[in-house]
């Protein structure tokens, strides 16, 4: 996503007439390594400008080299409500915060007649953010919240959790993760012969690998995305996104790709309005601004977080990933089994 909107952005004669150089290494998922490249990018190369990694665990990590350079940072990875609350002045989110990722699906349940609900995470600052916005919505929303579980991550094997989960018999149960997380617990679910009325995770039944993965196990997997094709909020997001993706790259873009081209549209939004490359204009420009990307609106609150973004949730039914809500953009009814 950002390859491709940096190729865009340099044929229509760059940022200020310079050419974008983006350079991309890989942390292999570790805070550490991720520290030094940051360092690195910022003392030895001397970059211009950055983008956040992947990651609420990774973006925690590296925050403090960024906020000590001062440099003006789009989170392109990173939703952990915890995040906006240190008192960064430099790091701004593109993603709604992890506490209302699943605010929809909540809304949704409760809706349908749904009431008891499981909620289960992993113990990284995402998922648990995750998972305590879950329960102070679904609280909200009248359900009763008859699990709430945490669990190490990194742990495969969830079958343990999935037996508790199944003694409570809960309509609904919510998985707070990444992809792995989600796989495992449907997994785990299968092997105990057990499907609740209503299955979210979130990350994983967003991605196509998930149903790679499970195959007529991925069907009926609620989750939240936080963009689809079929919700275009200006007339050429498919002209200089989604065809281009899909001519280079030959498979459908997740919303992660997506996201990372909103980032840089963002950010050459922020450089264009500030009419320079001077960091410090950057910055507040990107704290003030109320700008449109192919994932929606971006504007953020005095500490960074972003309030305008919004997401949809989606259900896999019938092997085809469908928006069951908000109701007005809806593509398909939601499935309870």
């Amino acid at each position: 996503g950002l390859s491709l909107w940096a190729d865009k952005t340099n044929s229509e004669n760059g940022l200020l007439g310079r050419k974008i150089n983006l350079i991309m290494l890989d942390d292999q998922s570790n805070p550490q390594t991720a520290k030094e490249l940051y360092r690195k990018l910022i003392t030895e190369e001397k970059v211009d400008l950055l983008f956040g990694p992947y990651s609420s665990t990774i973006t925690e990590s590296i925050l403090p080299i960024t906020e000590q350079y001062e440099y003006p940072m789009l989170l392109t990875g990173a939703a952990a409500d915890k995040l906006w609350q240190q008192g960064y002045k430099y790091a701004f989110g593109i993603f709604i915060p992890a506490s209302r990722y699943s605010l929809g699906f909540l809304e949704m349940i409760a809706m349908n007649g749904l009431r008891n609900v499981a909620i289960v995470y992993a113990d990284d600052s995402f998922s648990t953010n995750i998972a305590q916005g879950a329960r102070e919505w679904g609280t909200k929303f009248g359900l009763n919240i008859s699990l709430y579980e945490s669990f190490k991550k990194g742990t495969r094997d969830l079958s343990g959790l999935a037996r508790k989960v199944h003694e409570l018999s809960p309509e609904a149960l919510i998985v707070c993760g990444h992809l792995n997380e989600s796989v495992d617990m449907r997994l785990a679910l299968k092997n105990i012969h057990w499907h609740p009325r209503a299955y979210f995770a979130t990350v994983g039944p967003t991605m196509e690998v998930y149903e790679a993965t499970l195959q007529a196990d991925a069907e009926l997997a609620f989750s939240s995305s936080q963009w689809e094709p079929t919700v275009r909020f200006q007339a050429n997001d498919h002209e200089i996104f989604l065809e281009p993706f899909l001519s280079r790259y030959n498979e459908f873009p997740t919303y992660h790709a997506a996201q990372a081209f909103a980032t840089g549209q963002v950010m050459e939004t922020a450089v264009n309005k500030a009419k320079s490359l001077e960091r410090s204009k950057i910055r507040d420009m990107l704290a003030t601004m109320d700008a449109m990307s192919i994932i929606g609106r971006y504007k953020v609150d005095k500490n960074g977080m972003q309030i305008r973004h919004f997401q949809v949730t989606v259900q896999r039914i019938n092997g085809k990933k469908e928006i069951v809500w908000p109701e007005s953009l809806a593509t398909a009814e939601p499935v309870f089994k």
